[in-house]
């Protein structure tokens, strides 16, 4: 059986000679109180694209093109503890989006720069595959929780995409 996607988006700016991600605390559902990107699930009838469009604009105020979103990756999770929380993550990449920030009730966002990144704070498989996408690569993989519902015991990369 498919596993049901979602979607994430990591805008990116370039900021006092620095690059800068947008992340947000998660206000609500699923990884509450942890660092994340803007998205979520893919609603029926919508391509991921256009579901990325939506939850970046719905979470924290940016308009992005699709156009400008460019497919990074694509991330299985799986937990056998509790199968309902598995799905499939379909990861892009935003460099031109229009507007400013805002919090929404899912999400309280901030840049953060590369070498900032709270990774203590967000999903554990986030340190095995988020540096080299936020840097210009890309990534295939699978990603196994335990019991705990938290963390990664196993991991299978699939791809791995180099940095432009």
């Amino acid at each position: 059986m498919a596993l049901p996607q979602v979607c994430v988006v990591y805008l990116l700016r370039e900021r006092g000679g620095a690059t800068e991600v947008l992340l947000g605390v998660k206000r609500v559902g699923l990884g509450v109180g942890k660092h994340v990107g803007p998205g979520g699930k893919i609603e029926p009838g919508e391509t991921p694209r256009q579901a990325a469009v939506r939850e970046v604009r719905e979470e924290v105020g940016l308009i992005v093109d699709e156009r400008d979103l460019e497919h990074v990756g694509t991330l299985d999770y799986l937990f056998p503890a509790k199968p309902a929380w598995s799905q499939q993550s379909l990861v892009f990449r935003c460099r031109r989006f229009a507007g400013e920030p805002r919090e929404s009730r899912e999400l309280i966002p901030r840049w953060i720069t590369l070498d900032d990144v709270p990774f203590d704070l967000m999903w554990d498989d986030a340190q095995h595959w988020l540096p080299g996408v936020l840097r210009g690569g890309g990534i295939e993989a699978t990603f196994v929780f335990g019991d705990d519902l938290d963390s990664v015991v196993e991991r299978r990369q699939l791809g791995d995409w180099a940095a432009a």
